[in-house]
């Protein structure tokens, strides 16, 4: 068996600092990140530039084309609900072809897949009955946890107007993130397990990493050791469940 998580989940509400810590670990030596992290090569597959590729369809449809929208309303919000399950469905697409294209993957990478959701449509409890199989029966959830406030501040500070495509950079107006993100429903769908939550009838270990007082922006000793331990903690359960 590999020491490294062939499989993570990276979830919280929006800037928890989920793309700061694939950040983080990306930069380190592959085998500091395998040794101490339990993350092999990294591949990233994140729903915000499908997400926004949807945007930018539509602006050019309605703008430029003169033709209806497909997917979103001009002040940004989706036409229907379903389409928050079918950016999960596209992860799970987007990873099944990965195994195919490179059937040896797990042997050297980790797959890292990041998405946030909240209450207002459908939360973790539906985003998580759209994921795989095949991504059930090797993921880990790892949970960046902050308050709404946070998410709220942070969110107002990497927001760069010009690059709003950016995966470091992108922002939701305060408005729109209070009505999608104020309410999530982490708590309840963790609520009863200390260690793992039942998908479908699959045990999916996962962790919370407290991230309130935001050890993601400037990365330092206090990130690295809580990272590995709380890492650490998911790979002893990952472990045991697999072995």
């Amino acid at each position: 068996m590999n020491d490294f998580f062939p499989l993570l989940i990276l979830n919280g509400r929006p800037a928890a600092g989920k793309s700061e810590i694939l950040h983080y670990l990306r930069q380190l030596p592959a085998g500091v990140r395998r040794a101490r992290f339990h993350i092999g090569e990294m591949i990233e597959v994140d729903d915000f530039p499908m997400l926004w590729t949807w945007f930018e369809e539509d602006d050019i449809l309605s703008l430029k084309l003169g033709k209806p929208r497909l997917h979103t309303t001009p002040d940004g919000y989706f036409l229907d609900d379903a389409l928050w399950h079918l950016l999960i469905e596209r992860l799970s697409l987007e990873y099944d072809k990965l195994v195919r294209d490179q059937p040896g993957l797990h042997s050297t990478h980790t797959v890292l897949i990041e998405f946030s959701r909240g209450s207002e449509h459908g939360g973790y409890r539906e985003a998580y009955d759209h994921l795989s199989d095949a991504i059930l029966q090797r993921a880990a959830i790892f949970y960046i946890d902050v308050p709404f406030s946070e998410s709220l501040r942070k969110n107002r500070a990497r927001f760069n107007p010009d690059k709003p495509d950016s995966i470091l950079e992108h922002g939701l107006t305060d408005d729109k993130l209070e009505r999608l993100y104020e309410d999530v429903d982490w708590v309840q769908v963790s609520a009863g397990d200390p260690e793992t939550i039942m998908i479908r009838g699959v045990q999916v270990p996962y962790v919370v990493f407290p991230n309130e007082d935001d050890v993601t922006t400037n990365p330092g000793p206090v990130l690295e050791q809580r990272l590995e331990s709380r890492l650490g903690v998911l790979w002893a359960c990952w472990e045991r469940m697999h072995r």
